[in-house]
């Protein structure tokens, strides 16, 4: 008879809001009930499919909380997998260690909670023979591999282990018990089920190694939809591994073109196809876009101008599409020539944009300035949130370029006369 379970990791339930763009009281009490709501999902796919057992790879928690209410959230949904004859299997990642209520809670005997040393569980279904290893974060740094404080393969057994860990790093996450995907291979675990990187990884190689992402996103850099890893070990040993989703509220990004856009209304129905279009392609129940306007259009200043108005008409229009929801607007496009630079008849304010463009912002100056107006920003931030300024040097240079080229767009906009009104 085949064993299932169902691995996830990072719920980091009750999280606060990291997004100052979610002005929306419905959209913030949204994403700040969101992490609840794939727990429950999570939940809801465990009975369905009648699986064995849920393992949480770590970070059920975001930190230092103390609020029993998400302490008894938790308990109601680990005594409902309780109820339906599931076991759990949860270590305690990064997050979990600074967490008061990790030591306080009190949950179902059918929930095995890892500790600060390593030890196996043993599980028999038919004919198959089970351990689950697990090993959680005493502490909320872990500077070294925690590799080899785990137990070797049980003999004859389907062997599962659990670990919190960065891997050989990831962009956005600072090293927690690095460890190489080689190195667990040839460990001899048949499962590596792992937690700590909030997208979902697949490492090939003799045995299956997977990192799940994280259920549900918090944030525009925790965008796409989010899934769990449903597992069956059939008979022969042989794994089966599904994606199920999860994700009540998803992020994404929308470039939406404006070149074609000649007066308002054109702006207008061109965002909202590119909303829709976004609408068609999300799973999950609510989508949360971010919407970034391109091209050469003769609305560019107008468009900045009129910011408050361009977001109160994408919000109405994204409300008529049904759950749709529009976190923030950057607005890249640029203006048309009217006459060709340099001429006697030349827009003066123009000509000032082609010389920003061709010289003022390209000066070494003025880029090392925003450099290090943008590293301090960095620096000042958690680890976590520290993903907009890129993963390398050249995609750090591509967001001085965007923030130079946008800044100096925005203010040539406020030296543009305002428009005589909307069309």
């Amino acid at each position: 008879m085949p064993f299932k379970f169902v691995h996830t990791a990072d719920l980091h339930l009750d999280s606060p809001l990291r997004s100052l763009a979610l002005r929306s009281r419905d959209l913030a009490e949204l994403i700040g009930d969101a992490t609840r709501q794939a727990l429950v999902a999570i939940i809801d796919l465990c009975i369905d499919e009648q699986v064995d057992a849920l393992i949480i790879a770590g970070d059920l928690y975001d930190g230092d909380q103390t609020s029993m209410k998400t302490a008894r959230f938790l308990a109601n949904q680990m005594q409902r997998l309780h109820d339906a004859g599931i076991a759990t299997f949860v270590i305690r990642g990064n997050h979990d260690a600074l967490s008061r209520i990790t030591q306080e809670l009190i949950l179902p005997p059918s929930v095995t909670v890892f500790g600060g040393r390593s030890h196996a569980v043993d599980l028999v279904r038919g004919d198959l023979a089970l351990a689950f290893h697990g090993l959680s974060f005493a502490k909320p740094q872990a500077p070294e591999s925690l590799l080899e404080k785990y137990h070797r393969p049980t003999p004859d057994a389907v062997n599962i282990g659990i670990m919190h860990t960065s891997l050989a790093g990831a962009p956005g996450h600072d090293l927690y018990a690095p460890c190489r995907a080689a190195d667990l291979h040839s460990w001899g675990f048949d499962y590596w089920a792992l937690g700590h990187v909030h997208v979902r990884a697949q490492h090939p190689g003799d045995r299956m190694v997977i990192m799940p992402g994280m259920p549900q996103g918090r944030d525009i850099n925790e965008g796409g939809e989010k899934t769990v890893t449903l597992v069956t070990i059939n008979d022969d040993r042989s794994l089966i591994v599904e994606e199920r989703p999860t994700s009540t509220a998803q992020f994404e990004r929308i470039q939406v073109d404006l070149s074609s856009a000649e007066t308002w209304l054109d702006a207008a129905e061109f965002i909202e196809q590119g909303i829709g279009v976004a609408r068609d392609r999300t799973r999950s129940a609510h989508l949360v876009g971010r919407l970034r306007l391109t091209g050469a259009t003769p609305l560019s200043w107008q468009l900045r101008h009129d910011r408050d108005l361009l977001l109160a008409e994408t919000e109405q229009r994204a409300e008529g599409l049904g759950k749709t929801w529009v976190e923030k607007i950057e607005i890249a496009t640029t203006a048309n020539e009217s006459m060709p630079v340099g001429s006697v008849t030349a827009d003066p304010i123009m000509e000032l944009g082609e010389l920003m463009r061709s010289d003022i912002i390209q000066q070494h100056g003025v880029r090392e300035v925003m450099r290090d107006l943008v590293k301090e920003l960095r620096d000042d931030l958690p680890p976590e949130a520290r993903g907009f300024s890129g993963s390398d040097e050249a995609a750090f240079e591509a967001l001085i370029d965007q923030l130079l080229a946008e800044g100096s767009e925005d203010m040539l906009a406020r030296l543009k006369p305002e428009t005589s009104g909307i069309s």
